[in-house]
């Protein structure tokens, strides 16, 4: 018959692997620790470390006045405002968004460059060309959903 071998691990200290770690770090880390070393610096510079420490300092304060409102019909309602917001915002294609900027800023490039008001004549000329047809179709369609909404 065999005759098993008696088999005892080493104790095995996880304090001198984290150690090990740790002596490593500087040396692997070097560049991420410099980056971080300035960003500390510069929160520190802003005034940011001072808010964040007031703020976990005040965190019990500030929970409770959150509760206290929360359980108001206001805090109520306006959470749910709020998450019927964020709702209406993730629907709108950004692509869409990013357009309607590029437009307003386009328009206001333009009006600042008009040195006298236009002429009827010129703005009815603007209400029928087809992109001011295709905006105000737009409107007229949320403004259509929107009154919908209303009668409910």
């Amino acid at each position: 018959m065999a005759v098993p071998i008696a088999f005892r691990p080493s104790p095995v200290d996880p304090h001198l692997e984290l150690m090990r770690r740790l002596n490593a770090a500087p040396r692997e880390h070097a560049e991420a620790l410099l980056v971080a070393y300035d960003l500390l610096q510069t929160a520190h510079d802003k005034g940011i470390l001072d808010t964040v420490n007031g703020l976990v300092s005040a965190k019990d304060t500030i929970f409770g006045k959150l509760a206290e409102y929360a359980k108001l019909p206001e805090g109520i309602a306006g959470i749910r405002n709020l998450l019927s917001g964020l709702k209406i915002l993730t629907s709108i294609d950004p692509e869409l968004l990013d357009h309607l900027s590029r437009a307003m800023v386009q328009a206001a490039a333009e009006h600042r460059k008009e040195e006298k008001p236009p002429s009827l004549f010129q703005i009815t000329k603007r209400v029928f060309s087809e992109d001011s047809r295709r905006a105000l179709s737009f409107l007229t369609l949320a403004l259509t959903g929107i009154g919908k909404s209303l009668k409910s």
